[in-house]
């Protein structure tokens, strides 16, 4: 048995002095990590020629602020740890060279804080849940029940642009994965208008292309929005017409990859994908609306998490490997330019070019299997 983690994600629906409650903690975790991170800026223009002395200095703790602003004891301590974690994990991706150097957080974003179970001080029954620092439960649309066997971890409470709270709770539970005999192999080759095309039957995903869709409403709200005195009354009224757009597109794009990374998962004992760098592939093709909005990145997200609880696998095969211009018939290798849809060979072999390609990318998987 071994100890694995789920989230589970729910609508919160606090009142008025809850949700007072809840801006306070956001704006006090922004705060000790934007504080924290300016002193870490300070001593990294310091000893930024000197690493061994860099290393020795110490990060500052939020306890170090309470004295000089005492509002930040007004909320959730746990708050403000996790708030100097993320910190620590950003400075030290940086520092092995997986991210650039951590910026400061913006109101303007997207507003969150995490909390953790100590001492059972997180509770969920009766369609309500029990926060620290929160003297009433708050309300919650739960869709689903948390299995027994699942305890709860962490908590995540975050605002969205539109207005909208939500929770997700990070639990953990022991099971046996017991790895699949695999039998059932799928190859994907990405499709830009489709999400992928898959090497079976050479189908498509069909992805309806949600951001495309609204364009023109979105496009219509933005020239409003752009037209009102920033700040006004008007101005906010307009901004959530945006933002709810927006939003919609992305519920879409999440439930739409969520249903056919199950339908895969479900079907097939493993799953080989190419190891694309969809942000470079954007810039290079200036294709960044249509590699965007097909979601590529979070669909293979869902795909390994699905995959490993099942016990099958996903498979990454070099972003490299000539999937498009290798003949899928005899191996033979030509030149295969966007404009070019369907795949003829000299050995006489026609196929749609990126069906070919997906036949490609499994018969790849399957050799790194062998």
């Amino acid at each position: 048995m071994t100890k694995q983690n789920k989230a589970f994600k729910f609508r919160l629906l606090p009142n008025k002095e809850q949700a007072v409650l809840l801006a306070k903690t956001f704006g006090c975790a922004r705060f000790v990590y934007n504080k924290m991170l300016a002193e870490r800026k300070e001593t990294y223009e310091k000893f930024k020629d000197d690493k061994e002395a860099l290393k020795k200095q110490k990060f500052p703790t939020p306890a170090k602020y309470k004295g000089e602003f005492p509002f930040l004891k007004e909320v959730d301590s746990l708050a403000l740890a996790n708030a100097q974690i993320h910190l620590q994990n950003a400075y030290k991706n940086f520092f092995e060279g997986r991210a650039e150097f951590p910026k400061f957080k913006s109101k303007k974003k997207k507003q969150s804080y995490t909390t953790n179970m100590v001492n059972s001080n997180i509770k969920l029954e009766n369609g309500h849940i029990k926060l620290p620092k929160i003297k009433k439960p708050i309300k919650i649309k739960q869709h689903r029940e948390i299995p027994a066997d699942h305890k709860i971890k962490s908590c995540t409470i975050s605002k969205t642009k539109t207005g909208k709270y939500y929770i997700s709770s990070l639990t953990e539970y022991e099971k046996e994965i017991k790895p699949v005999s695999i039998q059932k192999v799928v190859g994907l080759d990405f499709a830009m208008d489709g999400l992928y095309v898959e090497s079976e039957q050479g189908k498509k995903a069909n992805y309806p292309r949600f951001y495309r869709q609204s364009l023109d409403k979105l496009a219509k709200a933005q020239r409003i929005l752009s037209r009102r005195k920033k700040g006004s009354a008007r101005w906010n009224k307009q901004r959530l017409v945006v933002a709810k757009l927006h939003e919609k597109v992305a519920n879409q794009r999440k439930n739409f990859l969520h249903h056919k990374s199950k339908e895969l998962a479900t079907n097939y004992d493993a799953v080989i994908i190419e190891d694309l760098d969809m942000k470079g592939m954007s810039k290079a093709l200036r294709f960044g609306k249509s590699v965007h909005d097909n979601g590529w990145g979070m669909f293979t997200t869902f795909l390994a998490y699905k995959l490993k609880e099942r016990g099958k696998q996903l498979i990454k095969i070099d972003k490299w490997f000539p999937s498009t211009k290798r003949c899928s018939c005899c191996g033979a290798e030509k030149r295969m330019p966007l404009s070019e849809r369907t795949y003829h060979c000299s050995c006489g072999f026609v196929l749609e070019r990126d069906h070919n390609a997906a036949i490609n990318i499994k018969n790849e998987g399957l050799r790194l299997l062998a």
